[in-house]
């Protein structure tokens, strides 16, 4: 049975491959070592075969693609767990950014992010959540594929040149909703995440890949930029979970993972995030193991994740805590009371007394039971601990398989270039069919209406002399009235005389 060696307590503490997909978590004080024991999991599950997708918000995890360089302490560290097979090598890794600068360009179109992913990276509120997603519905309804940004620009415009009929026949939608969401989309677009919207999107087959030698391929996410717009990091990672969960079929309890997830900072995804959100989360974390995939959440503190979802995290590594707040000690607590009891540790002692490198660690044995809590010094990775040069990462895209996929992006009709025609088509037939507007009580113009402003001078005056000519009027036929009648009641009452 293949293991994967984490490090040595009073036994050797190994993670069982085919419970990767029962998920984990690397919690820990800033210091204390996750970044080394995510890099020790990701490497060790790439040299099973099993594809790694990670987020890099530090700039070292990149460092998975380098061979490390042996030194006197990984020597003694390496004999003192028994890693007689180690050494220094590097994983095969594709370097991913968002924003096309340190990596192949990251996309998704519109529509895939749907609605409500969108509504959170915009920070709308409920009523202009509401507006986006009777959007969505006329695009839907009228065939408009969205693709970017633009394309969201001209439908939102559309809806708003059409909002009375679309409020009836939909939803309610008013123009401030619609303006809020247009600034909403402008302030992305100034934090440069209009280059992730678009083509060629990603294909969820390039994050599943193997190199030559059948090594899993380690998807690297550059996310030093990424991390300063925690609700576009958050939402990403969860879109793409949530892909996962929805693309890829049933496969149940294999050997070992399809794929394994690393969502590092992980309380970004929970921070100010709505409770049908989280029930999300929840929801897919609980599903995805039976779709062979294996989320581990990297976090400093437990209780960063909700208890619904931490309660799915079977394997688990703790670093140390520091009990410098009132919510450190509350925290130190709570884990403790978390483990499975181990006489030989105190776990509440030993979470204040870990040094950089050594955590607690539980796993599940062969049966799939929790195994007890031990204080473990964790494995050197065999990789580079540290950043890589601008040489290094041009060299690794170069020699990257999708490159050619994803480098070149591709603008094909959509929502944007059909709505521009139906308007430039409707402009073209107005142009054609003129309709001059003739307002009440106003004369045409022409050379009549010349003529008559040359003879009697401006409108205004114009308009003066007409009031004066309809007063005179009906001076007139009021009198000549009066004398017409008197003279056929003084007839009649002549008769009757």
């Amino acid at each position: 049975m293949q293991r994967i060696r984490i490090g040595m307590g009073s036994q050797p503490v190994e993670f069982l491959p085919r419970f990767g997909n029962r998920h984990g978590l690397i919690a820990g004080a800033t210091g204390t070592g996750k970044s080394v024991s995510l890099m020790v999991l990701a490497e060790n599950y790439a040299r099973l075969g099993v594809p790694v997708f990670l987020a890099d918000v530090k700039g070292d995890l990149a460092g998975l693609s380098q061979a490390g360089t042996m030194n006197p302490v990984i020597e003694k560290r390496t004999a003192l767990i028994g890693l007689d097979d180690y050494r220094n090598e590097a994983s095969p890794v594709i370097l991913w950014d968002m924003f096309g600068e340190l990596g192949h360009p990251v996309r998704s179109t519109v529509s895939q992010i749907g609605p409500t992913l969108l509504a959170r990276i915009l920070e709308l509120n409920d009523v202009q959540t509401g507006a986006l997603a009777v959007a969505f519905e006329v695009a839907d309804r009228e065939g408009l594929l969205l693709l970017d940004l633009k394309d969201l620009r001209a439908l939102l415009n559309h809806v708003a040149e059409n909002r009375k009929t679309i409020s009836t026949a939909i939803g309610l939608v008013n123009a401030a909703s619609i303006g809020a969401i247009q600034r909403a989309l402008l302030r992305l677009e100034q934090d440069g995440a209009e280059a992730f919207f678009g083509e060629p999107a990603l294909e969820l087959i390039d994050l599943m890949r193997q190199d030559m030698s059948g090594r899993g391929i380690i998807n690297v996410l550059c996310a030093e930029r990424l991390l300063l717009k925690p609700r576009l990091y958050s939402t990403f990672l969860l879109w793409l979970l949530s892909e996962l969960f929805e693309t890829l079929p049933e496969v149940g309890d294999l050997d070992q993972p399809r794929l394994v997830f690393f969502f590092d900072e992980a309380h970004l995804l929970f921070q100010d995030a709505p409770a049908a959100l989280v029930q999300r989360v929840e929801q897919v974390v609980r599903l995805i193991r039976s779709k062979g995939v294996g989320v581990y959440f990297c976090t400093q503190l437990p209780d960063d994740v909700p208890n619904a979802i931490l309660g799915q995290l079977a394997n688990r590594i703790q670093h140390g805590l520091r009990a410098f707040t009132p919510r450190d000690q509350k925290a130190i607590r709570s884990v403790a009371e978390t483990f499975v009891a181990n006489p030989d540790v105190d776990v509440a002692k030993a979470l204040i007394e870990l040094g950089t490198g050594e955590a607690l660690v539980t796993t599940l044995d062969e049966k799939g039971i929790p195994t007890p809590v031990q204080k473990t010094v964790i494995a050197p990775p065999r990789c580079r601990m540290g950043a890589i040069t601008v040489e290094e990462r041009q060299t690794i895209l170069l020699r990257s398989p999708v490159g050619a996929k994803y480098d070149t992006p591709i603008d094909r009709e959509s929502a944007y270039e059909l709505l521009k025609l139906q308007a430039e088509e409707a402009a073209q037939r107005e142009s054609t069919n003129p309709v001059a507007p003739v307002p009440d009580g106003e004369p045409n113009e022409g050379i009549s209406g010349k003529l008559k402003e040359w003879l009697l001078g401006t409108k205004r005056r114009q308009g003066a002399l007409e009031a004066m000519t309809k007063s005179t009027m009906r001076t007139v036929g009021n009198r000549l009235g009066q004398q017409i009648v008197r003279g056929i009641l003084g007839g009649i009452s002549g008769g009757k005389r």
